[in-house]
């Protein structure tokens, strides 16, 4: 640990030896090189390894303690205490200003209002904890071999199986491949593809990550509007006809929540077989429809295997599992499969087994039911709130948010920030725009967060906020 924290004493120097080790350890904790809960050597260990006596570093981890800077017990040894949470300075310069601070700044909580994550307090968590434990068990006990890097088979056959009755699917299990959440699927997709040079149709507003994705790839998105029956399809072939890809939110446009019209799903399907173009589908929210039944997946009406269906269990079940899966059309399941061996392979065993038998015993679809009447009902006193307090024109109820829409210019970012000092935090809308001068201002809410108790406080507080940022 010396080593780590370069924690040196110098006997030359006038400062005691205890105060310098003192000194050492606050600068390591106040830097967050050594985080909250993180153990150190007992004072006897310690005095062995800086070669001084024990009393030495007795004295400096007592002063430390008497900072609340630390905590000993005899049971347990001496941790870190608890305290704000820090990044080292080297850290902090390196991505001050980067994607990735944005990335963490949108993605922080947990909060109230919280877009993108589910319930916890719906979250079958003690049955999913037992699964977990047992696909773990059985992991560790197996010859150490290196898993199919397609996903699990269990897991596959169990995602085949689901998506024949919940969206229309008709796929077999080698067309099924495992990935590391939506990001993975979507990453796994575009480098199966090859379309770097090209453009991409990308819906307007749109989720603001598959938009940095697309550049990454070195493909252009194309902003296009989308309307009540949700993309515009006349507008992409009239402005930008030279597009090979799309990629769209058919079942629930992220993030205004139209569902994309049976008439404009044909269209799309026919361009993309008259023009060798691919369709990235991304299943955004999937079955999660909260007034009647989801849409048919656009993957349910393609003929020509020209739509790459991406799904995962984010907004299901738990973004922390980091899991999802991509339908790959039969022509390309082989290219899948080479591609996910050799870049990007699937999660470990454990947790797509554990999935698998979650599925299997029918507990997936009843967690489906429990949580959709659950937001439902959360949804609705936010929903009465706000219509009265801001007008219902100004309100709607897309997917599982409430959209509050500001005035023009409006800060939407600034409010969230706000927002979030007393524990709330919405998604500003206009970050979902492909450029400043076409971003709406408003505010996302997510339902399944909602507050539970005192609705009506929270939402005063987040109107006040709303006036007083405007």
């Amino acid at each position: 640990m010396s080593e780590l924290l370069k924690l040196t004493v110098d006997r030359s120097e006038k400062v005691t030896l205890s105060e310098q080790i003192r000194r050492g350890l606050a600068k390591a904790i106040q830097d967050g090189v050594l985080e909250p809960g993180a153990r150190l050597p007992s004072w006897q260990d310690l005095a062995v390894q800086l070669g001084v006596a024990r009393g030495t570093v007795r004295t400096a981890y007592e002063k430390l303690a008497a900072a609340q800077l630390i905590i000993g017990s005899r049971a347990a040894g001496t941790h870190v205490a608890d305290r704000p949470r820090s990044s080292p300075k080297t850290e902090r310069s390196s991505i001050a200003g980067s994607f990735i601070e944005t990335y963490l700044e949108m993605t922080q909580g947990p909060a109230l209002f919280q877009m993108g994550v589910p319930s916890s307090s719906t979250m079958p968590s003690t049955l999913l904890a037992r699964m977990r434990a047992s696909a773990v068990r059985a992991e560790l006990s197996a010859p150490p071999l290196y898993p199919d890097p397609r996903g699990e088979l269990e897991l596959r056959r169990e995602i085949a199986a689901y998506l024949a009755v919940a969206r229309g699917i008709n796929c077999s299990p080698s067309q099924v491949i495992i990935t590391g959440g939506f990001a993975g699927g979507l990453g796994l997709a575009l480098n199966v593809l090859r379309l770097q040079g090209s453009s991409a149709w990308f819906e307007e507003p749109g989720f603001p990550w598959t938009r940095r994705a697309l550049e990454l790839a070195r493909v252009l998105p194309v902003p296009i509007p989308v309307d009540g029956e949700g993309f515009e399809f006349d507008h992409a072939v009239r402005h930008h006809p030279e597009a090979r890809l799309a990629v769209l939110t058919p079942g629930q446009q992220a993030p205004l929540g139209a569902t994309l019209s049976l008439q404009r799903r044909l269209q799309l399907i026919e361009w993309a077989e008259r023009y060798g173009a691919w369709i990235i589908e991304d299943d955004y929210l999937s079955e999660l429809q909260l007034t009647g039944r989801a849409a048919p997946a656009l993957a349910s009406i393609d003929n020509h295997g020209r739509v790459i269906h991406v799904g995962s269990f984010s907004k299901t079940i738990s973004p922390a599992l980091r899991l999802g899966f991509v339908i790959a059309p039969i022509e390309l399941a082989s290219r899948f499969g080479e591609v996910a061996a050799c870049l990007a392979p699937a999660p470990g065993p454990s947790v797509q087994l554990a999935i698998s038998e979650f599925i299997r015993e029918g507990h997936y679809l009843r967690h489906l039911r429990r949580i959709k009447r659950a937001y439902a009902a959360a949804r609705q006193p936010v929903l009465d709130y706000f219509r009265d307090a801001l007008g219902p024109e100004n309100v709607s109820a897309p997917g599982l948010s409430v959209l509050l829409k500001l005035p023009k210019g409006a800060p939407d970012v600034a409010i969230a920030r706000e927002a979030l000092t007393f524990g709330t935090f919405p998604a500003p809308l206009s970050p979902w725009y492909s450029s400043a001068q076409a971003a709406e201002a408003g505010l996302l809410l997510g339902v399944a967060t909602a507050p539970v108790k005192n609705v009506v406080r929270i939402c005063e507080r987040l109107t006040e906020v709303i006036a007083r940022c405007s």
